[in-house]
């Protein structure tokens, strides 16, 4: 893109503003807007307070890339809202095959550290989700309990369009429902959340040694992963 192209910063002052249904951010009392010219309504002054910060970093040139806050706000609102039953239904489905109840076969040494990280992520969702999910061992699905399913299709479908925006993240780049449902009940930091999605390429990395593109492509989606849970805990 040339420069003649780049949007410019076009405005002094940053400010969170009360509004209809929740808090907006005016550039130079001028409320924003979602790129499909909806109301940037926020639901909480936290997360209000995150995307002016966002607008009030931007220096000569804007740069969409580095609002990661104002980026999902405009997903929720243009996207999430307007198929939230469809999203929520995406989401709910990773609970048929969900990552933490996949078992390799073997080695031993993989078998018994699959084991550790996750059985107590089964046992935290009985405990806490009234959802009891059984592991299987191999890559042919094996069908769960519906009651179980259903429970968790419910607890999805529960969220708002913003909790869902981010919660869409959570599960999507770590594979695992339980996963983003305890990311978001807390018990653990979001660190060590994405640490135990990552128990089979740790595995192979501390076999064969780690790849540098793929190092790479993991840390970005740690990024996201971490940036889901911080928008998720400002609702």
């Amino acid at each position: 893109m040339s420069e003649a192209w780049k949007a410019k910063r076009f405005w002094t002052d940053t400010q969170v503003k009360p509004a209809e249904g929740g808090y907006t951010v005016a550039l130079d009392d001028r409320p924003l807007r979602t790129p499909q010219k909806a109301p940037l309504v926020l639901p909480t002054q936290a997360l209000a307070e995150a995307v002016a910060a966002e607008w009030a970093a931007q220096e000569d040139e804007i740069r969409p890339e580095a609002m990661p806050f104002t980026r999902t706000s405009n997903s929720a609102i243009d996207k999430v809202a307007v198929q939230h039953d469809e999203v929520a239904d995406l989401l709910a489905a990773y609970g048929e095959t969900d990552l933490v109840c996949y078992r390799a076969e073997g080695p031993e040494g993989l078998v018994a550290r699959q084991a550790e990280a996750w059985d107590p992520v089964l046992d935290w969702a009985e405990q806490t989700l009234d959802v009891r999910l059984v592991p299987v061992t191999g890559i042919i699905p094996a069908p769960q309990d519906p009651a179980a399913l259903d429970r968790l299709s419910t607890l999805t479908h529960a969220f708002g369009a913003f909790e869902l925006a981010a919660f869409h993240d959570l599960v999507s780049l770590s594979g695992s429902l339980l996963l983003g449902f305890a990311t978001v009940r807390g018990g653990k930091t979001p660190d060590e959340f994405w640490d135990l999605s990552r128990i089979d390429e740790q595995w192979q990395e501390d076999q064969w040694g780690a790849d540098a593109e793929a190092t790479e492509h993991s840390l970005l989606k740690k990024q996201a992963f971490l940036h889901a849970a911080r928008f998720f805990s400002l609702l």
